[in-house]
């Protein structure tokens, strides 16, 4: 082949990548940086090891010749898809480019994140989705649609067997939703993304409510209210960062554990710990604290911070090794159970189950939240979520009792009759049916009735019964706890008995799979 022959071709794929690269056109990135976002390909720069991104799907186009799209085509068509690695560690990606038709999503759009999406499965790496698209391409009517569906059922083939996360880093709305809900994890910029079923023109039209974007489906309203997002970042830059924390707590699939970081046991005694918890049972405490004082330094990671703030859960390192946390939280509701924070402990639990992350649970629970509003809100169901989820996981799960484990809510937090491996308590836990006051009331009625002071003899029946039960020794005696433990010693415990529990294999007989009440 002739020199000039050859140039003549390469010019030609040169301009092509030229103008795909171009995305948009510089007027609309422009633009977009003017919303204080980068673009999808910075983006993806960003967020993977320099130098390392292949591009898949570069040259594609759309295929739509109604309301003149013909005459309307870019190269990628809205969408940049490719491989790449994040500190060494193999990732498929896509990312939105909103400065393509808004980063609407067509039927070829779709077909070229399906594609990435076959591939992660078929080679067990995780898949990370950066979504800023304006929802559906109208111009394509229901191939956009189809084109959603497909993205769908992959999600959920893809569900448990590498690790999917998604970051909304500009809209998301419409039929678009679905698939971050699917995903193991969703991470959304502040005051710059938004994710909602219906925008607030329709919601005026159908309800007659006023609403912004921002308060119906902005960062602050589902990482408190709704609970859709697990992390929400101030921008873009931070937004990849925390992708990439995120990703190092994770294995590459199912069939991996996470990787362990170096770390050299030394001395494991933690003193401090034995001054966390109040002498008075009803004054509360931060569970930060005790996680604090067992983990590795600054390697907590927490997932819905904001939301269901009575239970505490996320990713941290206990000599080096990545585990789940599940905590109660003494400082709001006093720790109680109820529906969001069962069901935000539930949905944290199957994850570290499904990628073989251990489980810590630490317990300081005085029952479930009564009151009709719980009640009417089916905490019977959403309650049974949680104990569904912990009963069901497979990994090392090892539960520390630091002061109440009360009637159900003692059964549901990990205890060793729905299979923890190990269960230890502290010298201050209280495992008992109620709490000593309302046991009294029960159990010494008559006598309560009876007495000249009433009120006097309640309090000595109080002491009475707590006496009696208002620790870890009765349930030690049964073999339900394991040890009851010096505070200062937890760590060290913990970092043997995982270590221990490293081979742990559980044979569950055959089923399709089982009916969580959902």
């Amino acid at each position: 082949m002739d020199t000039n022959h050859m140039n003549t071709k390469i010019e030609k794929l040169d301009k092509r990548l030229e103008l795909a690269y171009a995305g948009g056109g510089q007027k609309r990135v422009d633009k977009q940086h003017a919303k204080k976002k980068l673009t999808a390909r910075e983006r993806i720069d960003y967020l993977l090891d320099e130098g390392s991104f292949e591009e898949m799907g570069v040259m594609v186009t759309h295929r739509t010749t109604d309301f003149g799209m013909d005459k309307e085509i870019y190269f990628g068509d809205g969408v940049v898809t490719g491989y790449g690695t994040i500190y060494g560690r193999l990732v498929y990606v896509f990312a939105q480019d909103f400065t393509v038709f808004g980063g609407s999503l067509s039927e070829t759009h779709a077909e070229k994140i399906c594609k990435i999406m076959d591939q992660a499965i078929k080679v067990g790496a995780p898949c990370i989705g950066l979504n800023d698209s304006g929802g559906a391409r109208i111009q394509e009517g229901v191939k956009s649609l189809g084109g959603y569906a497909d993205i769908f059922h992959r999600n959920v083939q893809a569900s448990g067997v590498i690790p999917q996360l998604s970051a909304i880093m500009g809209p998301c709305a419409g039929g678009a939703v679905y698939s971050p809900a699917i995903t193991d994890f969703t991470i959304m910029v502040e005051d710059s993304s938004y994710m909602f079923v219906t925008g607030p023109n329709v919601v005026k039209t159908v309800t007659n409510e006023e609403v912004t974007a921002e308060e119906l489906g902005g960062a602050s309203t589902h990482s408190t209210k709704s609970g859709v997002t697990h992390v929400t970042s101030a921008n873009d830059i931070q937004c990849l960062e925390d992708v990439k924390k995120l990703l190092s707590y994770m294995p590459q699939s199912n069939r991996e554990t996470p990787k362990k970081m170096p770390y050299t046991i030394g001395d494991e005694l933690r003193e401090h710990l034995i001054d966390i918890v109040p002498e008075d049972n009803h004054k509360p405490y931060d569970m930060h604290d005790v996680i604090k004082g067992i983990i590795d330094e600054d390697s907590f990671f927490e997932i819905h911070k904001d939301f269901a703030e009575n239970i505490i859960v996320g990713f941290a390192r206990l000599a080096g090794r990545s585990i789940g946390i599940v905590a109660n939280q003494p400082l709001q509701l006093a720790g109680c159970l109820d529906v969001k924070s069962s069901i935000k402990g539930a949905r944290f639990t199957r994850f570290c189950d499904s990628f073989n992350i251990p489980l810590l649970v630490l317990v300081d629970v005085p029952g479930f939240l009564p009151g009709t509003d719980q009640e009417w809100n089916g905490i019977i169901t959403n309650g049974a979520k949680l104990l569904y989820a912990l009963s069901e996981a497979t990994v090392p799960k090892i539960t520390i009792i630091t002061r109440k484990a009360y009637g159900g809510a003692y059964d549901v937090m990990n205890s060793k009759h729905i299979g923890a491996d190990l269960n230890y308590a502290w010298p201050t836990a209280e495992i008992a049916v109620m709490g000593a006051k309302g046991a009294a009331e029960i159990i010494f009625r008559r006598e309560i009735a009876n007495a000249e002071n009433p009120e006097e003899k309640l309090k000595e029946k109080e002491t009475e019964y707590a006496n009696m039960f208002a620790d870890p020794y009765r349930a030690a005696r049964r073999g339900f706890i394991d040890e009851v433990i010096y505070p200062k010693n937890t760590r060290r415990k913990l970092i043997k008995a995982f270590q221990m529990l490293e081979g742990k294999e559980v044979n569950k007989p055959k089923r399709k799979h089982g009916n969580i009440p959902l």
